[in-house]
Order: structure tokens, then C-alpha cells, then sequence
């Protein structure tokens, strides 16, 4: 057993206070080609304890070993990236007359507030970190109750790394006390947020009383389109890897299937051979998919499970907890897949956050767009096609922030902008994107007469 502090509004000041000691200080100093030779001894850092960080996100979070890993290898592209990024962030000249010199400078924000979810502690606290860090900022990370060990372990590695006293502070506690301190301190200058719309929307109302930005990712609900010429062979594995990856708790899964009406069948053939396949069971057994985070989630994930048949969704396999000794007791569900949904049914519309998804058949083109579309979110959506008109076509009808063809994900995509449109949030995370949100412009016009 593992103890972790439960720290609230106090803790939270000191935190944000020597975050501002440190951006007025010695991190206002450093030069952004020394901020990017810290931010490689992190990544180094990070890759170097591989084995033991890895064990320890599987153990708080459950995720099989090879995923942890895998977040781990992210973790440290995001540093190696913008590592190379912290001396390029500058300004441009503008032409006005002979008479003025006009340019800009991007400057950073100055502390910065982040409130990591439970899915992907380690990967999204490094996904805020080091782009913060690379435009000069400082920052409070208030990682989620449920786990929060690999955060602690990366403020741990950002000292060890040579960045100066202050620059990173991590505390941990409920998002009710110390979440909500960090979300409504009025010495933040940006807050980050990534979890439920519910949430989200009162971490912008509290950060709008300060005048305060916010980046938020919100979630999603999104589809793959399997149109009629697909590769089934390339498209279904991963199909059904982006559904139940971290055992679907992943804010990008791919919780729908659009599927022409002409493949349907063979498509939910193929995706229940599939996830039958899976072997469920405790992450550190390094299992395909391990469980849920807690009680709680379990419970919701199962509680859509009895709501999905009401509304008349059929079950091609799963909807229960797995049969065998290394499941009993635990927070395991099968992965599900439901067919016979459509649009208006909550199982179709609303984001569970577990290994669950639908299956839904389509016509035509414009009809798979309108299903697309017929969601409050708009993270990402897959097209599985060979017509690379279609696929140009209806990459511009769909409303979600990233679109992938005959791929998805791009194994954990740091180079490439993240964000969503309607209900899943607004900002860009990840790629050179990243940076304009966390850093400003200031113009500066000189009269030269």
C-alpha cells in the first residue's frame, strides 16, 4: 500500500506562490537553449528508469505493462520534442511604413495551473509539462486521486534533472479541494484541464472569475468509418485496439463503428472474433486489458450495460464481468460490443469511458457523416477507405479536431495537434500548436522618424 498526501487550498498556495518565486527568479534567466538541455536530461531521465515507472503506472492504474511502457516512451518524446522546440519560439517582424519597425516576441504566461485525469497520468502530465516548461513557464500539477504516483515520480525527475527549485511543483489531493484551489487561484495565468465536460465547465467558470484562460479536452464519443471498399485486414485490428486500449478508458477511443451497410456484418464478425481474443486480467500480469480504475467506474460502465438493452442495443459479446480466478473481486468487464444502436440512444451518444462500443450500419456517404456528427463531441474521428476523394471529402464534413485515414492514433501522436470541436474542449495540446497556447504575444512597434 501506497500513501500519497491529501493536500487542499494551503497546500495549493505555497505551491503557486514558489511557482511565481521561480518565474520572476532563476527560471526568468535561463536561457531557452539551456531550458531545451533540461528538458533532454528529463526525457533521458524518464527512458533510464523505464522498468521501475512502468511498474508503477501499471500497479496505481492497472494498465497491462506493455501500454505503462508505452506511456513511459511517450512521456519521453513529448520532452525530446519540445526540447528541440525551446530556442525556436519567436516572433515576426510586420511591414508597416518606413517609418515604423514593428515585431513581436512570444513571451510565457507565468504559472500555469494543470489538472491531470486518472487514464494517463504519466503520458498527459508530461504532455502539459514540456511544452510549459520549453516557453518558459512555470507550473502546479494537481494529478487525480485515483492515480497519481507517476506524476510524483516525474516532479521528482524534473529536479534530479538540474530545473530549478519551484519551476515544477506537484500536489496531490481530491479535485473537490485541492483541484478546485488550483482551478480558482487568482495568481494562475492559464489552467489546463483534461476530464468530463461537467467538470471542465465549472473549471471555466471558476477560471473566468480570475480572467484566467483555460485549455480544456473534454472527452469524446468517436466514431471509425468503415466505408464499402475498406481493408478489413488492416482496418479491424485496429478498430478494435483504439476501443480497447486501457480497457477503453481513453478520452480519443474510438467508442463507435460506422460501417457500410454492405460490410456490417462481416465487420462485427470480425471485431467479436477479435475481442474475444483479449486477455483480461491484472495489468501487472501484463494482461491485454487489465481493469477499470475503480469501483465507481465499473459500476457506471455496468449501469450503460442494462441502459443500452432498454433502449434496445443488442450484445455480439461481452457486458460482463470475466469469468476465472485473476478476475474475482476485481474491476473487470468484458470488452462489449453492441449492435442494433443508433443515434438518440445514450449507449451511441454518451461517452462510457470503458471497453464498450457500437456498431452501427450506414448507406451513403452523407448518411455516415450525419451519424458522425450526430454527437455533443468532436475528438477524433477514423475514415477506412481507399478513395482518397471520399477520404478528402469527408474529412471536411466531419466536425472532430483530428481526423485519421487508414490509421488511428498515430502511436501517441506528439508531434501532430490534439484538441476537440463542440463538447470535447477547445485548445491544442501536442505539436507546435501547443505553444501558442502556452505562451503570448506581445507587438512591438518602434517609430523610427
Amino acid at each position: 500500500m501506497t500513501r500519497v498526501a491529501e493536500c487542499g487550498e494551503d497546500e495549493i498556495d505555497r505551491a503557486v506562490a514558489a511557482a511565481r518565486k521561480a518565474q520572476n527568479g532563476p527560471w526568468r534567466q535561463t536561457t531557452p537553449a539551456d531550458r531545451g538541455r533540461l528538458l533532454h536530461k528529463v526525457a533521458a531521465l524518464i527512458l533510464e528508469n523505464k522498468d521501475s515507472i512502468t511498474k508503477m503506472e501499471s500497479l496505481d492504474t492497472g494498465k497491462p505493462l506493455a501500454q505503462a511502457e508505452a506511456d513511459c516512451v511517450v512521456a519521453a518524446r513529448y520532452f525530446e520534442f519540445y526540447a528541440g522546440i525551446a530556442d525556436k519560439i519567436g516572433g515576426v517582424t510586420i511591414p508597416l511604413t518606413l517609418d515604423f519597425l514593428d515585431y513581436t516576441e512570444r513571451e510565457p504566461l507565468g504559472v500555469v495551473g494543470q489538472i491531470v485525469p486518472w487514464n494517463y497520468p504519466l503520458q498527459m502530465s508530461a504532455r502539459g509539462l514540456a511544452p510549459c516548461l520549453a516557453a518558459g513557464n512555470s507550473i502546479v500539477i494537481k494529478p487525480a486521486e485515483e492515480a497519481c504516483l507517476s506524476a510524483i515520480e516525474l516532479g521528482r525527475i524534473c529536479k534530479e534533472a538540474g530545473i530549478p527549485d519551484g519551476v515544477v511543483n506537484v500536489v496531490t489531493g481530491y479535485g473537490s479541494e485541492a483541484g478546485a484551489a488550483l482551478a480558482s487561484h487568482p495568481d494562475v495565468n492559464l489552467v489546463a484541464f483534461t476530464g468530463s465536460v461537467q467538470t471542465g465547465s465549472t473549471v471555466m467558470q471558476s477560471a473566468a472569475k480570475n480572467v484566467v484562460p483555460v485549455l480544456l479536452e473534454l472527452g469524446g464519443k468517436s466514431p471509425n468509418i468503415v466505408f464499402a471498399d475498406a481493408d478489413l485486414e488492416k482496418a479491424t485490428p485496429v478498430i478494435i485496439k483504439c476501443a480497447l486500449q486501457n480497457a477503453g478508458q481513453t478520452c480519443s477511443a474510438g467508442s463507435r463503428v460506422l460501417v457500410h451497410r454492405s460490410r456490417h456484418d462481416e465487420v462485427v464478425e470480425r471485431l467479436v472474433e477479435l475481442a474475444q481474443k483479449y486477455r483480461v486480467g491484472p495489468g501487472i500480469d501484463n494482461s491485454d486489458m487489465g481493469p477499470v480504475i475503480s469501483k465507481r467506474q465499473w459500476t457506471r460502465i455496468m449501469d450503460y450495460m442494462d441502459i443500452a438493452r432498454d433502449e434496445g442495443a443488442e450484445i455480439a459479446t461481452g457486458g460482463k464481468r470475466p469469468e476465472g480466478k485473476d478476475c474475482e473481486g476485481g474491476f473487470f468487464i468484458e470488452p462489449t460490443i453492441f449492435t442494433q444502436a443508433s443515434p438518440g440512444m445514450r449507449v451511441h451518444d454518451e461517452e462510457i469511458f470503458g471497453p464498450v462500443t457500437t456498431v452501427v450500419p450506414f448507406d451513403t456517404d452523407e448518411e455516415a457523416a450525419g451519424i458522425a456528427n450526430a454527437t455533443p463531441y468532436g475528438l477524433v474521428t477514423g475514415l477506412w477507405t481507399q478513395d482518397v476523394t471520399r477520404a478528402h471529402r469527408m474529412a471536411r464534413e466531419i466536425a472532430a479536431g483530428q481526423i485519421f485515414v487508414n490509421t488511428y492514433g498515430a502511436g501517441g501522436g506528439v508531434e501532430i495537434p490534439f484538441g476537440g470541436y463542440k463538447k470535447s474542449g477547445f485548445g491544442r495540446e501536442k505539436g507546435l500548436e501547443a505553444i501558442n497556447f502556452y505562451s503570448q504575444t506581445k507587438n512591438i512597434c518602434i517609430g523610427l522618424t
